[in-house]
């Protein structure tokens, strides 16, 4: 990996800002895949949609070796994926209620 640049908290910060802006300009899901595919290598594109993998197949409630028997995914980043499920900033709960909305409406 190259060495980051050093920037301040401020300018970290500022980055994020854009870089959501940035994504929520996005009108279509269409639009979104071709975002994410320039902006993210393919490894780093497949680690987020493994990433939502797990959220689902969490909120069925299935192990966490039968999840990573079904996926791949590592046991840790699924135990990582469930702490940020219950515990995090809550984006992960919010998509989740979201997309069931979406299908029930």
């Amino acid at each position: 990996m190259k060495p980051k640049r050093p920037l301040t908290a401020r300018q970290e910060a500022q980055a994020e800002r854009s870089l959501v802006a940035a994504l929520v300009t996005q009108r279509t899901a269409e639009e979104m895949r071709a975002f994410l595919r320039d902006l993210c290598t393919p490894a780093e594109l497949q680690a987020m949609a493994d990433r939502w993998a797990v959220v689902e197949w969490l909120q069925q409630d299935l192990p966490y070796r039968e999840i990573h028997r079904l996926t791949g995914v590592s046991v840790t980043t699924i135990g990582r994926v469930a702490r940020y499920l219950a515990a995090g900033s809550g984006g992960y709960a919010l998509a989740v209620r979201r997309l069931e909305n979406s299908r029930n409406g």
